[in-house]
């Protein structure tokens, strides 16, 4: 059969279409499904552009393995003490079950563009359910209680080995599915709900953990969730029949090219970084790093945080719950209106609320100090509000820099949990000795972090933040039969 075909376009224009030779499984598999429309090779897809309403359906099996990929992390923590108890380990032992998911993910998150491009983005969610199952009662198979303390343990700590490869799939590939299912007006939205998934995971597992039960029968109830869940990942699929956007039609770029082209330049293939945008995605990989890292450590550590003060375990667990509930808000209501109304201004909103959670994080310094209460609890809504909403938002532009966003996404993730893994060892290092006035208090390591993410988040001034990938999708939507979008069932 020969290369090039003659098709009817939707306006009975006769034009040609270049055939794709499968080279990579993304949506070569469904570009003969583009009927009564434009394939030009590396030019894209040309619409008219099509909606489905199934994209709901995965968007929601998206976020509860999510949400189940983020149970397991902060799940020993409650509990340690009781670990230590009946298990015969110690405290370190105890952390080491959170540690060991945060060192694994760094190799598991870069991993993941390689497996999107060679089995697509369905198969990769499989990986994740199946890793899931396996954690699960795999730690399950540690609490039976005629096992040594260190067969045990060791079993407890492989099932979190294999909780450390579900995790980040979920969180990675985020931005990838919306991509794939989402046009310009639902994709940073979609991207928040995704992204906001798994620290509601990290909750509610805190909050559930100590409440079920003794520790077996609580790991027994982490087991059941994780299997419960493996039904909807028949909700997510890679991509639909036809793409909802011109980037949603193109196969990225490897990883590999990704990681030449940011640090040196010269992509193979498709268009390549300048060095404005280079620097500029190098900036947001850092912020969002620091970012997610001072997030992340500060809910670790709060308790270690508030209690030398004088702050009882409850009103530091209230705390947490402000910064993200109020997060969690603020996202809701923000994502829409960048998606809307300020779908080009991703770059000055971060530059307006930036410093001013850079100033949040610096305040604590002061502000953490006895009969404080209502200071505090007003920091962590400033704080909630300002980082996770732009949470999506360096998800998005991060994309639109690099026209890559399971390779970006990547990267950042990448770079937050390495950055957790050394706030949490620097901050714990930096804790006052017991003779001190209070004893054990935080406070440097409240300078570290404050002036650490205040010095970070000012970077953002350097940015130009060009929205690349958005620009190129507007431009095919409008060229591509009148630039309409087709909503189907």
């Amino acid at each position: 059969m020969s290369d090039i075909e003659t098709i009817s376009k939707h306006d009975s224009k006769s034009i040609e279409l270049e055939i794709v030779s499968p080279v990579n499984d993304n949506f070569t598999s469904t570009a003969n499904n583009f009927n009564g429309t434009v394939r030009d090779g590396m030019n894209g897809f040309h619409g008219p552009y099509r909606l489905y309403k199934r994209r709901f359906l995965g968007l929601f099996g998206m976020v509860v393995l999510n949400i189940v990929g983020g149970l397991s992390w902060p799940w020993f923590g409650p509990i340690a003490n009781d670990m230590v108890s009946d298990f015969g380990i110690t405290l370190d032992q105890v952390s080491w079950l959170g540690t060991i998911e945060a060192c694994l993910y760094l190799p598991t998150a870069l991993s993941i563009p390689y497996l999107y491009s060679r089995f697509g983005l369905r198969r990769c969610c499989d990986f994740g359910a199946a890793a899931l199952v396996i954690s699960a009662w795999i730690r399950y198979a540690g609490t039976v209680k005629s096992l040594s303390t260190n067969s045990s343990y060791a079993l407890l700590m492989l099932g979190q080995c294999f909780a450390a490869i579900a995790q980040p799939i979920y969180q990675v590939l985020g931005p990838k599915y919306s991509e794939n299912w989402f046009n310009l007006q639902g994709r940073t939205t979609a991207t928040m709900i995704v992204a906001i998934a798994n620290p509601v995971g990290s909750a509610i597992g805190q909050l559930l953990s100590p409440l079920v039960g003794g520790t077996r029968q609580s790991i027994l109830v982490l087991g059941i969730i994780s299997t419960a869940v493996i039904p909807f990942i028949f909700l997510v699929h890679s991509q639909p029949p036809t793409p909802p956007t011109y980037a949603a039609s193109n196969p990225s770029a490897s990883f590999s090219h990704l990681a030449r082209d940011v640090i040196i330049g010269g992509r193979s293939h498709g268009a390549k970084m300048s060095r404005r945008q280079r620097f500029d995605f190098m900036i947001i990989a850092w912020i969002f790093g620091i970012l997610v890292a001072a997030t992340n450590t500060f809910s670790i550590l709060t308790s270690q945080i508030m209690q030398p003060v004088g702050y009882s375990d409850d009103i530091s667990g209230l705390m947490g719950a402000c910064l993200l509930l109020t997060g969690l808000v603020a996202a809701i209501i923000t994502a829409p209106l960048f998606d809307r109304v300020f779908t080009k201004h991703l770059a000055v909103s971060a530059k307006v609320l930036l410093p001013i959670l850079g100033g949040g994080w610096l305040s604590l310094i002061w502000a953490v100090k006895p009969h404080n209460t209502g200071g505090l609890f007003a920091i962590m809504t400033i704080l909630g509000v300002t980082s996770v909403t732009m949470l999506p938002v360096g998800l998005e532009l991060a994309s639109d820099l690099t026209r890559n966003a399971e390779g970006s996404s990547a990267i950042l993730w990448f770079m937050g949990n390495l950055f957790n893994i050394v706030f949490v060892l620097v901050e714990d290092a930096l804790r006052a000795p017991a003779n001190a006035d209070p004893p054990l208090n935080m406070r440097r390591g409240l300078i570290f972090n404050g002036v650490f993410v205040l010095a970070s988040v000012l970077l953002i001034w350097l940015i130009k933040g060009e929205q690349v990938r958005k620009t190129l999708d507007e431009e095919k939507a409008a060229e591509g039969g009148g630039g309409g979008v087709v909503r189907s069932a």
